[in-house]
């Protein structure tokens, strides 16, 4: 049975930092993409892709945490993080990481952190 697991969200002031985790059990981690997606809780708001990982050297992010966010995956443990730094009251969302299959249209979700940055 395939796991996502997330920890790391809370409540920060703005300008500190967290890091989000995503340990996946069930899979064979290396053959999966990792995104972290963030959703903010009011209507019509659509979940926006914060970054993604694939091999190493295959890192993505969006304009909005470019320079302020780190994606990076560790293969041994099967878990994924996103560093988060200089946070912003707008960065305030629920943070879901999801797996795609790099073979098969299969997606897996995390449950979902919930971040909060205070002003």
């Amino acid at each position: 049975q395939v796991q996502l697991v997330e920890s790391g969200g809370g409540l920060v002031q703005a300008g500190g930092s967290l890091r989000l985790s995503c340990a996946a059990s069930g899979i064979i981690f290396n053959n999966y993409d990792v995104n972290w997606y963030r959703e903010v809780q009011a209507p019509g708001k659509q979940r926006e892709l914060v970054a993604t990982i694939g091999s190493s050297s295959n890192i993505h992010y969006a304009n909005s945490v470019k320079g302020r966010f780190t994606i990076s995956r560790d293969y041994a443990k099967n878990t994924a993080y996103l560093q988060m730094n200089s946070l912003k009251p707008e960065d305030t969302a629920v943070y879901y990481c999801s797996l795609d299959s790099r073979t098969s249209p299969l997606r897996y979700w995390g449950q979902g952190t919930q971040v909060t940055v205070s002003s």
